[in-house]
């Protein structure tokens, strides 16, 4: 690992950074034992002002593993991966924290958690891995994050990383197989950070379903990333009746650009034994690429072929055709523009008597997708 490392780190040092420009994200590893079919599972809902992402599968070379990645579409030498799987098995995502930064690195040296993401994607083959790949990076590494990450054994973790050290949190100390992080650290400092009401959302919405080992990716895309719990009101603004809702502290946001659920597989014994590809089948990175609640969930697989054409990168400015067709729909759902009108959701767009709303046709749609494709 250590030499191709090496060959990766000017990514680090000489790239060219996007602004923080309020990345967030909610965010979930899942056990295999609070999965019914004993797969473990990361879980991304996005948020981020770069609205325009695409899914590319890149091969790996020099040693390498090739990989499947989310990208902004802007990304044309595909160098910033926000989440994605490789072909042994290691997947990794992240959310941006905002509560252990602990020194007065400037900002134009930050936000390079998407480096770190393809570093690891290309090097690492186990969660021990991703750990040996944070304590060899040079400081400071300009993160400020909670990386996810699982592997074919089903180990999981989150690792709470600022620009010098991280705190990490296995998966197997998880008492009801279940971890959400949202834009804090749970190590960091109390009372500071984003996105405490979005994880109280997330834990609520899928509790009852890891105290029946039920959780399943179509939960996560179906369920979570498309509900308006507001857990501070204590009730779901979709069934308030009211037409305009202030888009205020829901999991999906204006901003949310992406909700994706890596599927691992059941877990494998020796882990170092796994051949490339070998699990290119059992993995699956079910992706619903533009604003959640208007997404359509594609399968993806880590393969020269295992990405849909409507996710890739393949219309103007590298646009995906599928994110160009959700960020249509999410114009109808914010139909104002002047002032503050993108604060307020449009809910019966996504919720009416008729049935026709996006998250009651989609939903439906979408479960077709799960029934065709997943594994039990």
């Amino acid at each position: 690992m250590t030499s191709i490392i090496k060959r990766i780190l000017p990514l680090l040092c000489c790239a060219a950074l996007h602004s923080a420009d309020a990345f967030s994200c909610t965010s979930a590893i899942i056990s295999a034992d609070a999965n019914p079919y004993g797969r473990p599972m990361l879980w991304k809902h996005r948020d981020t002002s770069t609205i325009d992402n695409k899914v590319e599968y890149v091969e790996g070379k020099n040693g390498e593993h090739s990989y499947v990645a989310l990208f902004n579409a802007d990304d044309r030498d595909l160098e910033q991966a926000w989440t994605g799987m490789n072909d042994v098995g290691f997947a990794v995502m992240n959310t941006a924290s905002y509560n252990i930064k602990d020194d007065n690195v400037s900002a134009g040296k930050m936000d390079r958690e998407g480096y770190v993401m393809t570093i690891a994607l290309k090097t690492c083959r186990t969660v021990d891995d991703f750990a040996r790949l944070l304590d060899s990076l040079p400081r400071p590494m300009g993160v400020e994050a909670n990386f996810g990450v699982i592997d074919a054994s089903g180990d999981g973790a989150y690792f709470e990383t600022n620009n010098h050290s991280y705190v990490r949190y296995d998966l197997k100390d998880a008492p009801d197989g279940m971890m959400v992080r949202t834009n804090y650290s749970h190590s960091g400092r109390p009372n500071e950070g984003y996105g405490f009401i979005r994880e109280a959302n997330a834990e609520y919405i899928l509790a009852p379903y890891a105290a029946e080992q039920a959780v399943t990716p179509e939960v996560l895309t179906e369920v979570a990333s498309r509900s308006f719990y507001h857990d501070m009101k204590k009730r779901d603004m979709a069934e308030c009746g009211e037409r305009w809702v202030i888009d205020q502290d829901f999991i999906p946001r204006y901003k949310s650009t992406a909700t994706i659920v890596i599927e691992g597989c059941r877990p494998v014994e020796d882990v170092m034994s796994v051949k490339p590809f070998d699990l290119s089948r059992q993995y699956i990175m079910w992706t619903g690429i533009g604003y959640p609640p208007c997404a359509e969930i594609v399968p993806v697989w880590c393969a020269p072929d295992g990405v849909d054409k409507e996710l890739r990168g393949i219309g103007p400015d590298g646009h995906s055709p599928m994110g160009d067709k959700v960020k249509a729909r999410r114009a109808e759902v914010f139909p104002h523009k002047k002032g503050n009108g993108d604060k307020y959701i449009d809910m019966t767009r996504l919720f009416n008597e008729e049935g026709t709303g996006y998250v009651q046709v989609l939903r439906r749609q979408n479960h077709e997708v799960y029934e065709k494709f997943s594994q039990r």
